[in-house]
């Protein structure tokens, strides 16, 4: 260990002193409890983690800011308010105020580890938990985050009539009955209606459903945290059913990676998300190791985000996410795109005006000097030009002027896109289980390698994995050239509308000779399903494989079902599907 000498300046911050053979040898120990932090009380921490940022701020070189093991709760009072515009989050209009609400900001740092020795970080309000922008070399390890009070509520199903049922509601759920109307209530927020989702436990399964709330005639308080709903009908309700409920609102994210490179998430667990989960954007070489996003045991929570966990919008180099899991979430686990942006003018020979199109992703940087660009048929998705940006010139929140090195294509199309690929990254999602999730468990469009292989998806309500693209939805870029999915246990996902894995690029155009994607191999896998649920469905694809995969059929037919009766193509072209086996079991 250094021998350091914390030395207090004019401004009662302690700073730190080492010699330069020291500071050679190795890193720099910063303690936050030197800076004011007294783990296992309820004092703010917020201070003093700013303190000890700053002071590790002023090292050149490694520095670990260490923090003893105890739980440290963080107020918004005086937490860091920062304007930041995040990818799919939210609109003008839904949240005109881009200012985040940051515990922790991490601005700038290099060969930072935050060492949290297994301390339990518990953020009060609505906060983004923690903030690396410009950041090179960091690691955050051996940590847990939580929320003092959830956005997302929960209450359990415990009595139901003939025009009622009677709920209890958690602990750390907290409402206000108005005029007969239910109205959850946490530290500066409170909402009356949005998106509910239920949760069975017997099953251990979660699904989209209609707000109860919005149905209700009127409630009433039986006892403290027991509710009747009265309805002008029968609720379809089970017993046992938790009922999670929020109000949409991505105001804030949970972990916000902007414009980093080398960043390393190990043995943390995110037990609570308030808005999109951990979102990473033009950030390169991304590794979550031994994630824990699940609701903390000794809570009884069942949900553990709001929306997506791991949202990774137009990054580069690689992505790893292995030896985690994914329980308890509001919206998909793993989702790994880019961006097309709509050519909306020619301004010049080589110059063109483009524009972020969907409502709740704007204001990135979207380009750089030197990024290879492609120029996108909205109605194909192919590809019909290539070209390198020499200039970016910010017009507006949404639209760019492009000074390209090449002369333009004389036949853009209106509606036509351009992605930007070098913020592709490569992908690797290894030994990682997928549970509690009412959507997808891996959405993934990138041009360069993925590999996806020995995960558990565990009764997703949609596919377990979407390799989508789209140039009218959502936006959200590219094609992909090299998709391996290999060893992975499927467990009674999808359903008669969503196939378990889904090949769906959403172009009207379609020609055989003009995929949108390439080489998806399929293979090794074990599919646990029903009858009424497709494995595969492709769409626009070349060098498709499905081999070597283990059908079982879970519904307990008598009838043994072919391949074909679980895989549908349409305009693929060199599709192998061979070798696979189908069987069935009783379903237990």
């Amino acid at each position: 260990m250094n021998s350091l000498r914390p030395m207090t300046n004019k401004k009662g911050w302690i700073t730190i002193h080492r010699s330069k053979q020291a500071a050679e040898a190795a890193p720099v120990i910063i303690r936050l409890t030197d800076y004011g932090a007294q783990p296992d009380s309820e004092q703010d921490t917020q201070p003093a983690m700013t303190r000890a940022i700053q002071a590790a701020s002023q090292i050149s070189g490694p520095v670990v800011l260490d923090c003893a093991q105890g739980r440290y709760h963080f107020y918004p009072h005086e937490a860091i308010q920062a304007p930041y515009y995040i990818s799919n989050t939210a609109s003008e209009e839904e949240n005109p105020d881009i200012t985040k609400t940051i515990g922790l900001r991490l601005k700038g740092m290099d060969g930072l580890k935050l060492e949290g020795n297994d301390s339990l970080f518990i953020f009060h309000g609505k906060q983004t938990m923690l903030l690396l922008d410009g950041c090179t070399n960091v690691e955050i390890c051996n940590l847990r985050t939580d929320y003092d009070r959830p956005t997302v509520t929960e209450m359990t199903i415990v009595e139901k009539g003939s025009s009622y049922f009677d709920a209890s509601v958690h602990p750390d759920s907290c409402y206000e009955i108005l005029n007969g109307q239910l109205a959850w209530v946490g530290a500066g927020w409170s909402f009356m209606n949005g998106p509910m989702q239920t949760y069975d436990p017997l099953r251990n399964t979660t699904w989209r459903m209609d707000n109860w709330l919005e149905q209700a005639k009127n409630v009433e308080e039986i006892e403290p945290r027991l509710l009747r709903f009265h309805f002008d009908f029968s609720p379809d309700v089970g017993l046992g059913h938790v009922l999670q409920n929020r109000d949409g609102l991505r105001d804030q994210v949970g972990v916000l990676i902007t414009e980093c490179s080398d960043v390393t998430f190990a043995n943390v667990g995110l037990h609570f998300m308030h808005g999109l989960g951990v979102v990473g954007q033009f950030s390169r070489n991304l590794t979550f190791r031994r994630m824990n996003m699940t609701p903390r045991i000794e809570t009884r929570r069942t949900v553990a985000g709001f929306a997506d966990f791991l949202h990774l919008s137009s990054c580069g180099g690689k992505v790893v996410v292995e030896d985690s899991r994914f329980i308890g979430s509001h919206d998909d686990s793993i989702n790994v795109h880019g961006t097309y942006l709509r050519i909306i003018e020619r301004m010049g020979e080589n110059s063109v005006k483009v524009r972020f199109m969907h409502p709740q992703t704007y204001g990135l940087p979207a380009f750089y000097p030197e990024d290879v660009i492609e120029f996108v048929r909205a109605g194909s998705l192919t590809t019909y030009a290539v070209n390198q940006v020499v200039g970016v010139q910010r017009l507006t929140a949404r639209e760019f002027i492009l000074t390209l090195a090449h002369g333009l294509s004389e036949d853009i199309g209106s509606q036509d896109v351009i992605e930007n690929t070098t913020w592709t990254p490569e992908v690797e999602i290894v030994n990682n289980y997928f549970a509690r999730v009412p959507t997808r468990g891996i959405l993934v469009t990138t041009r360069r390698k993925v590999w996806i292989a020995n995960n558990v998806f565990e009764r997703m309500h949609m596919s377990a994995i979407l390799v989508a693209a789209d140039a009218k939805s959502w936006y959200e870029s590219g094609r992909v050239e090299d998709v391996t999915i290999t060893g992975n246990h499927f467990i009674e996902c999808g359903s008669e509308e969503y196939p378990v894995i889904s090949i769906a690029p959403e172009n009207e155009e379609m020609d055989e000779g003009l995929p949108v994607h390439k080489q998806v191999i399929i293979q090794n896998n074990q599919f646990e399903t029903s009858s009424s649920v497709m494995l595969l469905c492709a769409k626009s694809t070349s060098g498709l494989v499905f081999t070597s995969n283990e059908v079982v059929r879970v519904d307990g037919g008598d009838l043994l079902s072919c391949i074909e009766d679980f895989v549908h193509v349409t305009a693929c072209t060199e599709a192998d599907i061979q070798g696979n086996t189908v069987s069935n079991r009783a379903k237990t």
